[in-house]
């Protein structure tokens, strides 16, 4: 940077490191050109990023990540959607965002052009992944973070208060995701009831932000006991142990037989999938936000029957990462708690097995640029 001329120039370099995609299963640190931001576009300096579960998914399995349809192997393809930074450069015509404003990023920008994104659904975009129809969803279908530099539209970027650490930043995009199922797509209304099974980090920022909102009570089934520590500092009343007792049975009697206004199923256990439905009232919603990697019997009859509405999620839409900035920004949401550890740039690939493998009780992992140990 060329901080004695004018504190907002930097010196880009050419080239950058960066974690790209070979064969299933396989990172690889590079050296890889900096991308260069074309209109409506800037250039982000990363400064952190965290390891979400999809990320791991896609090192293994590809999908959900596609680029012009096909599997992201061995196309020199860069992980990682959860990250923060610094814009250092704007493209052409680019007003709304000037160099050295610091900012965390949405992942979708859509295509702008098919039904979906025309009525702000642009995490359901009909040109997911097709980059030559305007689609973007950096780590999924367009590079992502885990590199020196990143491209991003300057939609899909919020601002980060300069009290909020860079770290703590990077989970701003993980309580999108809760704002957009529990607020945007739920309508989650303050006083109502929530049950939420399993406390990975979507999870426990579900029960984060459901407090923010001002749900009561809000409950968590989870069978670690440090998990359900961890929730009860993030906000919850009551927490279960889903292995000592029937948290179906639980729930009911915390909420008089009557079962809770709102449900969020993030385990991804195939079993949970009916507990959460039976833990809601009648007339009641349920919130699916876990992948699962294979067909779930499902009691649709009681759902039916008792009127329940139910739906999948799917990323951080209709704005929700900005809604989610401000509660950050207000000291309304502090999911602090939940970094647990911390790795450069150089050992991304030991993150990623931290957080696979929830190693040393590791819940969000993230990479730090620099000097890691500032946080």
């Amino acid at each position: 940077m060329s901080a004695e001329t004018n504190p907002n120039e930097y010196d880009i370099p050419p080239t950058m490191k960066a974690w790209v995609l070979g064969n299933p299963h396989e990172m690889k640190l590079i050296e890889k050109p900096v991308p260069a931001p074309g209109p409506a576009e800037v250039l982000v300096k990363v400064g952190a990023i965290a390891v979400c579960h999809s990320d791991v998914e896609v090192l293994h399995h590809g999908y959900p990540a596609m680029i012009e349809g096909e599997l992201p192997f061995n196309k020199d393809f860069v992980m990682g959607h959860e990250y923060m930074g610094t814009v250092v450069k704007t493209g052409p015509g680019v007003d709304e965002w000037q160099p050295g404003d610091r900012v965390a990023v949405e992942v979708h920008a859509g295509c702008g052009r098919c039904e979906k994104c025309r009525e702000g659904m642009y995490t359901s975009c009909h040109n997911y992944s097709y980059r030559s129809k305007g689609h973007r969803a950096n780590g999924f279908t367009t590079d992502g973070g885990f590199a020196e530099y990143a491209v991003n539209n300057i939609n899909t970027l919020v601002p980060v208060p300069d009290h909020v650490s860079d770290c703590t930043a990077t989970l701003i995009v993980t309580a999108g995701t809760a704002v957009y199922g529990l607020d945007v797509l739920g309508g989650l209304i303050a006083g109502q009831s929530i049950a939420v099974a399993g406390a990975g980090p979507i999870g426990l920022m579900f029960i984060a932000v459901a407090k923010a909102l001002g749900a009561a009570p809000v409950i968590l089934s989870e069978p670690r006991a440090d998990r359900r520590q961890m929730a009860k500092t993030l906000g919850a009343d009551v927490v279960i142990d889903p292995t000592a007792e029937d948290p179906v049975e639980k729930v009911r009697k915390l909420t008089r037989g009557k079962g809770v206004s709102f449900s969020v199923e993030t385990s991804g256990v195939p079993t949970v999938v009916n507990q959460v439905l039976h833990m809601t009232h009648r007339g009641g919603k349920v919130c699916l936000a876990a992948f699962s990697n294979e067909l779930i019997p499902t009691d649709l009859a009681y759902v039916v029957s008792n009127n329940i509405y139910m739906f999948g999620i799917r990323g951080e839409g209709r704005s929700a990462v900005r809604r989610a900035a401000s509660l950050f920004a207000q000291g309304r949401v502090d999911p602090t708690p939940m970094h647990t550890h911390t790795f450069p740039l150089e050992q991304a690939d030991r993150a990623l097995s931290y957080a696979e493998h929830q190693t040393e009780g590791a819940i969000k992992v993230v990479v730090k640029m620099g000097d890691h140990a500032n946080p």
